[in-house]
């Protein structure tokens, strides 16, 4: 039963009160925001009723679904026990303690990397500021202050906060604060589908688009380089899946320069890519993972580092404060929350289900829109599928900016009960891993019918 809400007074209340991030608040002003009142499984229902499958996961973090009795009685419980102290002054509480044993323990070792402590925040944005902080430690104690260039990718997304929208590669949040703060640089993408020459096979490609770290430490100078940041796979970006070649290729050159491999695994950890970390899927072996979003399934803010043994042996042995950390570093209630949304991914299996046949069943049908008429690639990986849009699939030519076909394609997504979301002219998707073959058969008919709308559209508009 939905939850009755007025909804013309909620937007006029929104309007007048709430400012919403990533948003032109003039056009939201002029249309009012869509209300969402309640949530159960895979679905959510605005305030006039709607029911919508939600194949974003909210913002790819609801990994366990809606509506999970469990994880509001471990925060209630929590609250009812300790509902906050925090973790400064040489102080710590039980489930922070709790949770950085369990997430050591379903790290996995690589090779000569291994992940016994964490640093804890309260999203990906403060993790990855922490990141650029932790880093320059690292080196300040190994007597190299020198080495302060962090390199990132075009098109990549690390947050908004002034660090962490830096270190993404997005032109259009450089463009407003005077961004990137120095000592961070960028190289190009591993966009094959845009950027491969032809005749470039997927493999060669991935070794060449590799190859511009190399170039970019050399440019910068291999003694100022203190880090290479990445996500496993794009997601914000339009979900870029890197060539097989490419993370090989990667960790070779940062090896070679002895610089520090962070991997940003907000998006890409616990379960979304059929393990609980994604540089498990790619076979890569980082220093710093940054987490957030699944660690609670959204329920409750929570994010933090895993921190490698390289780094957190020389901040350990080396001592000194690390003047660094925030008021909810370590939250009981969060921590708490999160503990429960593992022992649930743990109890259902579901990375091994996105790993196994539930993650084979979505990459099938997901496949199968690579024959639709609009759909120029369509790529999956675990639970993550990115297709880009073009208005001719034998030369792959692409709709101007203007044409806006994302968000056409989402607002026939929206009209018809699915969240889908646009970036530029890709649709990304990433379900909740909850999600049954029904479910996936579900989301998959909605898909065709928003782009068959899309494709008539754009006939009617003599755009195809």
């Amino acid at each position: 039963m939905n939850t009755v809400v007025d909804t013309a007074l909620i937007q006029s209340l929104d309007t007048a009160h709430f400012l919403h991030p990533f948003t032109d608040f003039k056009d939201l002003s002029s249309r009012g925001a869509r209300v969402i009142t309640r949530a159960e499984g895979i679905y959510v229902w605005d305030s006039e009723g709607k029911k919508i499958l939600d194949a974003m996961s909210g913002l790819w973090c609801v990994n366990v679904g809606y509506g999970r009795k469990e994880l509001a009685d471990a925060a209630h419980h929590q609250m009812m026990t300790l509902p906050y102290y925090n973790s400064f002054f040489q102080t710590t509480n039980v489930p922070a303690v709790q949770l950085a044993a369990k997430l050591a323990s379903l790290a996995p070792s690589v090779g000569d990397r291994s992940f016994q402590h964490v640093f804890y925040s309260s999203s990906g944005s403060e993790s990855n500021d922490s990141n650029v902080r932790m880093v320059r430690r690292y080196w300040d104690l190994l007597g190299q202050p020198q080495r302060k260039v962090i390199i990132s990718r075009k098109n990549a997304y690390h947050g908004s906060t002034m660090a962490g929208a830096s270190l993404g590669g997005m032109s259009g949040m450089h463009a407003q604060g005077d961004l990137p703060i120095p000592n961070i640089t960028h190289i190009e993408q591993p966009y094959y589908f845009d950027i491969g020459k032809p005749g470039e096979t997927s493999d060669e490609f991935g070794v060449r688009a590799a190859g511009w770290l190399e170039e970019k430490i050399l440019a910068v100078g291999p003694d100022k380089v203190a880090a290479f940041i990445a996500e496993p796979l794009q997601g914000a970006g339009g979900v870029i899946i890197p060539p097989a070649t490419y993370w090989p290729e990667i960790q070779r050159i940062v090896d070679k320069y002895g610089i520090l491999l962070i991997s940003d695994e907000v998006i890409c950890a616990f379960g979304r890519l059929g393990h609980w970390f994604g540089y498990e899927k790619f076979g890569y072996k980082p220093d710093l993972v940054t987490f957030a979003k699944a660690v609670t399934s959204g329920y409750i803010p929570l994010g933090g580092v895993m921190v490698g043994n390289r780094v957190a042996k020389v901040l350990i042995e080396q001592g000194g404060e690390f003047n660094h950390g925030y008021t909810y570093s370590g939250h009981p209630v969060a921590c708490a929350v999160a503990l429960a949304n593992l022992a649930i991914m743990e109890k259902e299996e579901l990375p091994q289900k996105v790993h196994g046949d539930i993650g084979a069943y979505f990459a099938q049908r997901y496949a199968e829109l690579n024959d639709h008429p609009l759909v120029g690639s369509a790529e999956s990986c675990g639970f993550v599928g990115g297709m880009v849009l073009v208005k001719n699939k034998k030369n792959k030519e692409r709709f101007q900016e203007d044409d806006a076909v994302g968000m056409l394609c989402r607002s026939h997504c929206f009209g018809n009960g699915l969240i889908m979301r646009a970036v530029g002219d890709r649709m990304i998707i990433a379900p909740p891993l909850v999600m049954t073959r029904a479910d996936i058969d579900e989301m998959m008919r909605l898909i065709h019918l928003a782009l068959d709308l899309t494709n008539r559209d754009l006939k009617a508009r003599g755009l195809v």
